[in-house]
């Protein structure tokens, strides 16, 4: 059993990231496996090394220990690159220039994770492809090499759900979703994480209920990419006192301000109902 904790490096880690450290190691430990420690930092506009650090010693107050070193997805651009051309080789990709107001103004919806492309460029070759351009998933096409039914099993303590996954209903709830970002180059939260949970052997991802949406998209790539399709446990996520989900983009307050603060680490472990 391998599993992984996977933040992002774009701000300090809260007591939602604590949870889930805590729910990775804990698991792993059950199991007799590994966690490992995984940084994503594809988000070349976002991720600052300060943070990395920061990651680090939250998770080392904790009292969490990993293999060393540990991934940073930044050092594995070429990595990404190699998968982006297998599926260009699959005539699966096509570039894209749209912006998020063009989307919409295209008739592109509102779905669970963002606008829902309309298929503005999906006419458009490889071969037209520009360095600012975002390359998509062309989902329709996929739909002609994927099995007709692909599933991915869920876990919860001993128990093991398999879910059913209709690739055509996740076309039409989905969308062709960017696999390299516009403008940047960087590669998707997507790609890189589905590339990396199979270089690293990872049997079990262990996240939160707010990933649950990315999942049928992952299982989708996966299979395209002849990857392993590892188990998934999505656990519950922590509230703040008006029942938010905790989130970067709200400014919850930081593990490292209860560490300053002189809250001691099982105290910690406490807020979160461990």
């Amino acid at each position: 059993m391998i599993t992984r904790f996977a933040p992002s490096p774009t701000g300090p880690l809260h007591l939602g990231h604590a949870f889930s450290a805590l729910t990775v190691w804990t698991e792993a430990a059950r199991l007799d496996g590994t966690a490992l420690l995984r940084i994503e930092d594809t988000d070349s506009t976002r991720c600052r090394p300060q943070f990395t650090q920061q990651i680090f010693d939250d998770l080392d107050w904790l009292g969490l220990t990993w293999p060393s070193p540990a991934l940073h997805q930044s050092d594995h651009s070429e990595a990404y690159a190699q998968s982006l051309q297998s599926l260009t080789r699959l005539g699966l990709l096509y570039p894209c220039s749209c912006t998020r107001r063009q989307m919409l103004d295209a008739g592109g919806t509102i779905g669970t994770e963002g606008v829902i492309y309309p298929g503005t460029c999906r006419h458009r070759n490889m071969s037209t492809a520009q360095p600012s351009d975002a390359l998509r998933l062309d989902i329709d096409k996929a739909l002609r090499v994927l099995p007709a039914v692909i599933s991915f099993t869920e876990t919860s303590g001993a128990r093991e759900a398999v879910h059913i996954l209709p690739p055509r209903k996740c076309a039409q709830t989905l969308g062709d979703p960017v696999l390299r970002r516009k403008d940047t180059g960087d590669a998707a939260y997507l790609l890189a994480c589905v590339h990396d949970d199979a270089a690293q052997g990872i049997t079990h991802v262990i996240r939160g209920q707010d990933l649950w949406g990315q999942t049928p998209m992952q299982v989708i790539l996966g299979h395209l990419l002849g990857l392993p399709i590892p188990k998934y446990h999505h656990h519950r996520l922590i509230a703040d006192a008006q029942g938010e989900r905790l989130a970067k983009v709200h400014n919850s307050k930081s593990i490292a301000s209860y560490r300053e603060a002189g809250v001691t680490p099982a105290e910690l472990r406490a807020m979160v109902g461990l």
